[in-house]
Order: C-alpha cells, then structure tokens, then sequence
C-alpha cells in the first residue's frame, strides 16, 4: 500500500533522476559544444588559399568563420606576418590549421593569443631552431623534391612533378587546374628557421597522408607522435584537404572543441 509519505517520497526521488539526467544532458552538450567558432587555413607551397575551398565550404555550412590566408611564399618572416594579421583579426579562440610547407608557419605563429589549438595537414612541424632539411634527411626522399625547378629565385613544380607527385590521386581535371594556380617560391623561405615550437604549447592534431609522395608519410608519422598529437592517417597523396575533405573537416572541428 503506497502511503502518503511513501507517494512523496517516490516523488522525491524521481524529481532528483530528473535533475540528474538534466545535469548529463547539459554536460554532455557542452562536451560537444565547438569551443572556437574561428578557423585560419594556412596553404602551403605550390599552393594558393584556394586550395582549402573543398573544407571552407564545409566548415562554413556548420557555421564557423573561416579565414584562407594568403602565403606570400617570400620568406618565413613574411609568411608568419601574413598568418599573424589574419589571427589578429579573430575574434576569440580560433584553430589554426597549416597544410605542408604551412606547418612551418603554424608552429612558428600558433601561440598568438587567440590560437585555441592547432592541425596539421600532411604538414612540416619543426621544433625551435630545428634545420628541417637534416630532419627530413633521415627519411628517405619523396619522389616531388626531384621535380622543383627554379627560375632565378622562384621555385615550382613541374607540370609532370604535379600532376604525379603533389596532386596524384587527383582527377585530372581538377589536378591541371591547381597545376594553373601555383604560386612559385622563393629560395629564401626555405631558409627561415622557426624561432618556437607552438606545437609544444598548444593542443595539436595531425592527419597523416599514408600515400604521399611530397612529404615523406614516416616523416608525418614521426612529426605528429613528437608532438603527441592527436592523429588520423589517411590512404592519401599530399593533397588530402581536396582528396578527403570530409575527414579533414571532422577533424578541424574536432579541435574547435578543445577548451580554449
């Protein structure tokens, strides 16, 4: 027989359940509540901040600000002022994110203040000072290097070393009109050395391209296990932000959910 005290008990009880699955509700939300509305995309070389449209598209639908720097491919100092203005510009936490040679740039400029955390994209990640050559010596070496021709300063890619080496896995459409936009570099930024190693300061994620003929893919593996960071590998050739875009993507807002 339910008494009158035994009735209000019974309510007790399920109104503190309720309070108690409210409560994990509300946690579990803001667990997976994106911490940074703000992503700054960094190209790296043979590249134009065009390359990053196929994951500003998807990024925008979900509602982030996104910003596709424009590298100057000048020098490194020049490349992280160019990535620093466009940081200065966001406003609260941001993920910074850098593909290839871009990496450079976001462990040189990644503990700016409103950097949140950081992606590498198949991407260079030196420590402080680091001689990212002898590094990459260690490895054998990637079939793309063989490919850079230069004129005076300015260095590119072959037509033959692009279409196979950097945008292999590609359509060929689309691989021929990247081929059309490549910047040219200049031989002095290759010599600029990073000053810091954002990556030891902030929370890192990386996506290893398994497939990649510009960078080393046990060279990727090395660099994001240094960092500890927080690693997917994907059967890719360098450009995985236009081959797998929706893994690139996932992975972007997986960071944005870092607490800043």
């Amino acid at each position: 027989m339910i008494t009158r005290r035994s009735f209000a008990g019974i309510l007790t009880t399920s109104a503190a359940a309720a309070v108690t699955l409210v409560a994990s509700a509300k946690a579990r939300a803001a667990t997976a509540r994106p911490q940074a509305r703000n992503v700054v995309l960094v190209h790296g070389l043979f590249a134009d901040g065009s390359s990053w449209l196929d994951v500003i598209a998807r990024l925008q639908v979900k509602g982030f600000n996104v910003t596709s720097v424009q590298n100057p491919l000048t020098t490194l100092p020049e490349a992280v002022a160019a990535a620093r203005v466009a940081l200065d510009r966001q406003n609260g936490p941001t993920v910074f994110v850098g593909h290839s040679f871009a990496g450079t740039i976001v462990s040189e400029a990644g503990l700016h203040p409103n950097v949140s955390a950081l992606v590498y994209v198949a991407a260079r990640a030196p420590d402080a000072g680091e001689d990212y050559a002898a590094l990459a010596k260690r490895f054998p070496k990637p079939p793309a290097s063989a490919g850079i021709i230069f004129d005076g300063d300015e260095g590119r890619l072959s037509e033959a070393a692009f279409l196979r080496d950097f945008a292999g896995d590609l359509p060929d459409v689309r691989a021929r009109q990247l081929y059309a936009v490549q910047e040219p570099f200049h031989k002095a930024l290759l010599t600029g050395r990073t000053t810091q190693a954002a990556w030891r300061f902030r929370p890192c994620f990386y996506a290893v391209s398994t497939e990649d003929r510009t960078i080393n893919p046990d060279l990727e593996r090395f660099m994001a296990k240094r960092m500890s960071a927080k690693t997917i590998e994907l059967k890719s050739g360098h450009l995985s932000l236009i081959s797998h875009p929706d893994e690139i993507t996932n992975l972007i807002i997986k960071a944005t959910e870092t607490p800043a």
